[in-house]
C-alpha cells in the first residue's frame, strides 16, 4: 500500500470510506496505428509494458518517459473485488480524474461508456459488469493534439517544446479508483453561502431516492452548528440551512465548517466555507471589503511528473512558495488543476482564478462547441464549492478574429451556473462587447514609465468596434505583467523583454512595475507572470525544480505595500 502514489483521497469534498485506490502499476502499450480496437486489446490480452499511474507516458515518475507523440494509449489493471460490494443494494463506481483526451474504458472486455476532455472528472457506473474476485479494467485514450480541435492549453504541437509550449500529456494523469456507494446515495452537491443571513443553501443531488429524506450537519471546530433534513423530490433536495456562528472564510482567517451528509446508509463528508465575493467599481471585494489580488500565474507543470505534481506535499508546497513571496493567490493558468489543490488553497486562505486550457483549439470551428462547452460545464459543477475560487475565466488570450458568439455563449453560460463569482471571458487582449463582468490586460512592457503612461487614465470610457472591446479600454485587472527573463546560470532560455545584467537589477524592475500597479486607484488586481521557470521559459520567481532565485522576503516586501484601492 505504501508504494502506491498519490494515495490521498482525491476529492476532500465528497469522501466516502469505502474505496479503493488504483494508482501505481499498470499495463501499458502504446498504439501508434490506433489498431488496438481492431486488435482486440480491451480482451484478455497482456499489453507489452508497464506505466506507473496516475503519471503520463511522458514523464519520468511514470516509468515511460517517452517524449515523441502518443496519439492512442491503452492501461490495464486488474482489482479484486468482494461480494459485499456486489450486492444488490450497492453501486460500484469507477473514478477517472483527468486522462487527455478522448477515453473509453471496458471492464471485463464489455465497454461501459466513453468520454471527451482531457482536464475534467468524470465516472463510469460499472456495477453490473463486475464479478466476485479478480475484474479487469482497461483504459484507451486517443489524444489528437494536433487537430486544433480539443483544448491542449500548453501543450507542444511540436516534437520540441518552444517558446510558451511545454511538454505534452497523454492519457490518465490523475488518479483512478473505485468507490463503492449505496443504491440510493448522493451523487453530487452544490452549495452557496449567504452571509448576510448566516446561512447556506444546498441542492442535493441523489441516486434512486425519490421520497427518501437527506440530512445535512455543519460542524465548526467541532461543535454543531446547523442542521436540516429535507424531502427528496425526483432527483434533489433543496434547502436553506440556517448557521448559529457565523466564521468568516477569508485570507487571514480559511474558517471551514465540516459537513456531514446522509442519506439512509450514505455517508458523506465534506467541508465549505462562508464567503462573499464580487466585483464593482474597479475593486474585488470579499465578505464586503476591498481586497487588492496580488496574483502569480501558476502553470502547474513539474520537471518530473510534467501535469502532476509527484506528491500531494507538492501541491501545498507550490502554494506557500507563492504566500512566502507576499502573494494571495493565483491565476490558474491554462490547465485545470486537481481537486486536492484547490482544497488545500481552501485550506490556507488562498484566491484563485480557474482557467480553461483554450489554447490548441480553434473557436472558429464549429467542432469547439462540442469539444469545449460539455467538459467546461463538468469543471465548474465539480469545482464550484470551493471557497478559494474567486472567479471564472474560461478562455485565455482568443482573438477578434475567433467565434464570438461562442465566446459569449461560454460566458454566459457559466455566469447562469454560478452567479456568485465574477467572470472574464476572454482574458489577455480583446473581450466581447458584454461579455465579461472584468476588463482585464496583459501587458508585458519592461519599461516602468511606460508602463505607468500606459494605465494612467483608466476612468476613460472603453473603446467598443465590431462587438469587441478595444486593448486599449479601461482595465482594472492586469492580469499579465513582468515576466522578467533571469537566471543566474541558464542564458539560453528566454522571458521577456531585455534580460536584466544582475539580480538586483531584476528585483529593482520588478520593483517599479509592480508599484505601477499598486498606486493606481483604477486598478484592483494584477498577476505577476509567473511562479516557476517552466523549461525554456525562464521568467519565474523560482527555478522549474522550485529553488528561490531570491530571497522570498524581498518579494514579499514589494508585494506587501498598500495598494492605492484599499485606502
Amino acid at each position: 500500500m505504501t508504494n502506491i502514489p498519490r494515495m490521498e483521497h482525491p476529492r476532500p469534498q465528497m469522501q466516502r470510506d469505502s474505496w479503493i485506490n488504483l494508482n501505481g502499476q499498470w499495463q501499458f502499450e502504446i498504439d501508434h496505428g490506433k489498431s488496438g480496437k481492431e486488435r482486440g486489446l480491451f480482451k484478455d490480452i497482456n499489453l507489452s509494458s508497464s506505466i506507473t499511474v496516475p503519471f503520463c507516458p511522458e514523464s519520468m515518475l511514470s516509468g515511460v518517459n517517452n517524449k515523441d507523440f502518443m496519439e492512442c494509449v491503452w492501461y490495464k489493471r486488474t482489482v479484486t473485488v468482494n461480494k459485499d460490494w456486489l450486492s444488490n443494494e450497492r453501486r460500484t463506481i469507477l473514478h477517472i480524474d483527468a486522462c487527455d483526451y478522448y477515453t473509453e474504458v471496458w471492464i471485463n472486455s464489455e465497454s461501459v461508456g466513453t468520454h471527451i476532455g482531457g482536464y475534467s472528472s468524470f465516472s463510469f457506473d460499472i456495477t453490473e459488469k463486475l464479478k466476485e474476485g479478480e475484474n479487469q479494467i482497461t483504459v484507451c485514450a486517443t489524444d489528437l493534439l494536433r487537430s486544433s480541435e480539443q483544448p491542449g492549453g500548453k501543450q507542444s504541437k511540436g516534437f520540441f517544446s518552444k517558446s510558451c509550449n511545454y511538454t505534452r500529456t497523454t492519457g490518465i494523469w490523475q488518479s483512478v479508483w473505485l468507490e463503492n456507494v449505496a443504491s440510493r446515495s448522493i451523487a453530487s452537491f452544490k452549495c452557496t453561502p449567504d452571509i448576510n443571513t448566516s446561512s447556506i443553501y444546498f441542492d442535493i443531488l441523489c441516486r434512486n431516492a425519490n421520497g427518501s429524506k437527506v440530512k445535512a450537519t455543519a460542524y465548526y471546530k467541532g461543535k454543531q452548528t446547523g442542521c436540516f433534513t429535507a424531502v427528496i423530490e425526483g432527483k434533489h433536495a433543496r434547502f436553506n440551512m440556517q448557521l448559529n456562528q457565523l466564521h468568516l472564510w477569508s485570507c487571514e482567517t480559511p474558517n471551514l465548517y465540516d459537513l456531514v451528509l446522509e442519506l439512509d446508509d450514505d455517508k458523506v463528508c465534506s467541508y465549505f466555507g462562508m464567503r462573499s465575493t464580487h466585483y464593482s467599481d474597479n475593486k474585488f471585494y470579499l465578505n464586503g471589503k476591498v481586497v487588492f489580488q496580488r496574483l502569480i500565474l501558476d502553470q502547474g507543470f513539474y520537471p518530473d511528473g510534467i501535469y502532476t505534481a509527484p506528491n500531494d506535499q507538492e501541491l501545498i508546497n507550490d502554494i506557500k512558495r507563492s504566500m512566502d513571496m507576499g502573494f494571495n493567490g493565483a491565476r490558474l493558468h491554462q490547465k485545470i488543476f486537481e481537486p486536492r489543490f484547490l482544497y488545500h488553497c481552501d485550506v490556507l486562505g488562498y484566491l484563485v482564478w480557474e482557467e480553461h486550457a483554450n489554447w490548441g483549439l480553434d473557436i472558429s470551428k464549429d467542432k469547439s462547441w462540442e469539444s469545449f462547452l460539455p467538459e467546461w460545464l463538468e469543471i465548474i459543477e465539480r469545482d464550484y464549492n470551493h471557497p478559494s475560487i474567486i472567479g471564472w475565466c474560461p478562455l485565455n488570450e482568443t482573438n477578434k478574429e475567433q467565434n464570438r458568439n461562442f465566446v459569449k455563449f461560454v460566458a454566459d453560460m457559466t455566469r447562469a451556473f454560478d452567479p456568485t463569482r465574477p467572470v472574464i471571458d476572454t482574458s489577455g487582449y480583446v473581450h466581447v462587447d458584454g461579455a465579461s463582468d472584468i476588463s482585464d490586460k496583459h501587458n508585458y512592457d519592461q519599461n516602468p514609465i511606460t508602463f505607468k503612461e500606459k494605465y494612467a487614465n483608466l476612468d476613460k470610457q472603453k473603446k467598443s468596434y465590431d462587438g469587441f472591446v478595444d486593448n486599449d479600454s479601461p482595465a482594472a485587472f492586469i492580469s499579465e505583467y513582468g515576466g522578467i527573463w533571469w537566471s543566474e546560470t541558464d542564458s539560453s532560455g528566454w522571458g521577456y523583454g531585455e534580460r536584466p545584467n544582475s539580480l538586483d537589477e531584476m528585483i529593482k524592475r520588478y520593483k517599479a512595475l509592480t508599484e505601477v500597479l499598486l498606486n493606481n486607484p483604477n486598478i484592483g488586481a494584477f498577476c505577476y507572470t509567473q511562479l516557476t521557470d517552466v523549461e525554456q521559459e525562464q521568467n519565474g520567481l523560482y527555478t522549474y525544480d522550485r529553488k528561490p532565485k531570491m530571497d522570498p522576503a524581498i518579494i514579499k516586501a514589494i508585494n506587501s505595500k498598500k495598494a492605492a484601492v484599499e485606502e
